[in-house]
């Protein structure tokens, strides 16, 4: 699986914290894919018919590379990075799971130790040689940002084979990573209807396929005795974006630099460690520092970083035991509705902060963000609150910086049931794919198919499985909230009525 560190709230109730530096509410950051001297932007959807062309390739393999669990080209690649200057190590590749491959220790490892210790020489960035300089100038020519120009570099060096400097970590790399990419749309529609990650999936094979749409019209087109099309096409690309996206490492201390960093990217993701790769300026490589001790044969674990079994499904193609990740949220979709006598008012103070009539904004077991309480007081606040419609939608952006802690009392009510009424609304979605996966006809002939359509669906049930888990939780404060405040004005009303009647 992807093997790196990666690129890529405060509460309504003071019993629960969570805390989001930046909160995100479906514009997760992800690197741009679009070129910088591009006369247009490229205008390219993923539709269901469009798919259909694609969906019979969108289980082919490159011709490079091994399967994903394979150990057959470990040897060789060790080897060559001993040569290249990688130092002796305290790790070896081994098969850690049924369909994956890791690092295992191979002395005693103890907390607090460093290991790697992988030299620049043995990055691939943006600025690494090319086996074919012509292709490199001609990309350099045109500004082709980091994340495309990866790309390209990736397919270059892998149709050189054993003339580029990377043929032995090519072989290692697997022939079709875990990713979201390889899912057609069909699959996305299927098993992920339920949760807000499938929009994500599919805006990112949009820019996928924009990209590779634009390098090919601007550039390839251009250039094909560079970049022919039998070798520069939308299944490399696929294949080689779901490297990036799964293995390429964003280091702090080298300002930020993007890289692959081979061998270093074997090593599997944990969410009971914290521990994740940067560039040590004293010893001249990356590394990382264990958080844990590790004894002979125990597979050795970083952090991909704090993110979602949704995100971690997304670019890596795994989902977590459910309950493990204390990261783990899931995309609460909120809308205005249109027979709102304010509608047209309210839709104009959310798109003067950047915001729309739709919103989906995250949900952790802990808690959530201010601003999801703020889209809910103005989705209920009635005409006569107008003249707040702009501060409340201010508050309800992550961009603004004014205050997010808003409280109405009189609407406070209408606001946790809308919100209640919304994740209610989600749940039952989830329900019915979960209740209807049992019985879905996976409609497979061969087997190797079968066994991938049941490991999706197992996928999409895991994730569902967790991601319910939360709303359940989110509905369980929500009444309890909502049985508090509706107890306490009943008591209130009691005790008004007795004062009343004593004073008849």
């Amino acid at each position: 699986m992807a093997e790196a560190s990666r690129i890529f709230h405060s509460t309504l109730f003071p019993t629960l914290s969570l805390q989001l530096s930046k909160p995100c509410y479906n514009s997760h950051v992800y690197p741009s894919l679009s070129l910088k001297k591009a006369p247009r932007p490229v205008q390219c959807s993923v539709s269901t018919s469009e798919t259909k062309s694609t969906s019979s390739n969108a289980t082919q393999e490159v011709p490079w590379g091994c399967d994903i669990d394979s150990l057959e080209n470990a040897e060789a690649l060790q080897k060559w990075l001993s040569d290249s200057g990688l130092p002796p190590q305290k790790m070896a590749i081994d098969k850690v799971a049924v369909g994956e491959r890791g690092l295992v220790a191979l002395k005693n490892v103890r907390k607090g130790e460093k290991l790697l210790f992988v030299p620049p020489s043995l990055f691939i960035t943006a600025d690494s040689e090319w086996s074919s300089p012509e292709a490199g100038q001609v990309l350099k020519q045109y500004s082709v940002p980091d994340w495309p120009l990866l790309a390209t570099y990736l397919i270059s060096e892998a149709s050189a084979q054993k003339s580029s400097r990377w043929c032995n970590y090519i072989s290692a790399l697997p022939r079709q990573p875990y990713s979201l990419l390889y899912w057609t749309r069909a699959e996305l529609d299927r098993y992920l209807e339920a949760s807000q990650i499938r929009q994500r999936a599919i805006e990112r094979v949009t820019d996928v396929i924009g990209t590779y749409n634009d390098l090919r019209l601007r550039i390839f087109s251009k250039y094909p005795d560079i970049f022919p099309e039998e070798v520069f096409n939308m299944e490399t690309f696929r294949w080689s974006f779901g490297i990036l996206f799964s293995r390429l490492v964003r280091l702090p201390s080298m300002d930020g630099k993007v890289a692959l960093v081979p061998w270093a990217d074997m090593l599997n993701h944990s969410c009971e460690v914290e521990t994740f790769l940067d560039y040590d300026k004293s010893s001249q490589g990356v590394v990382f520092t264990t958080d844990r001790a590790y004894q002979p044969g125990e597979q050795v674990f970083i952090s991909y970083g704090k993110k979602s079994n949704g995100e971690l499904l997304l670019s890596y193609g795994f989902v977590p035991k459910e309950g493990t990740n204390p990261s783990d949220l899931v995309e609460l979709p909120l809308s205005l509705k249109k027979s709102d006598r304010c509608y047209k008012e309210k839709l104009e103070a959310l798109k003067k902060h950047g915001l729309s009539a739709s919103q989906c904004y995250p949900i952790q077991i802990t808690g959530w963000p201010l601003e999801l309480m703020a889209y809910a007081y103005l989705a209920v606040s009635p005409p006569s609150m107008s003249k707040q419609f702009d501060e409340i939608a201010a508050a309800a952006s992550n961009k603004s910086t004014i205050k997010k802690d808003l409280k109405y009392p009189d609407i406070e009510e209408k606001a946790l049931q809308f919100i209640l009424d919304s994740c209610e609304s989600s749940i039952s979605k989830y329900s019915k794919f979960l209740q209807a996966s049992g019985s879905m006809d996976l409609d497979v002939t061969s087997p190797k198919q079968l066994n991938r359509r049941v490991f999706l669906k197992q996928l999409a049930v895991d994730l569902c499985t967790s991601e319910q888990r939360i709303l359940f939780r989110a509905e369980y404060i929500l009444r309890r909230r909502l049985r508090d405040m509706r107890s306490g004005e009943l008591r209130a009303l009691r005790i008004f009525d007795g004062l009343r009647n004593i004073f008849k």
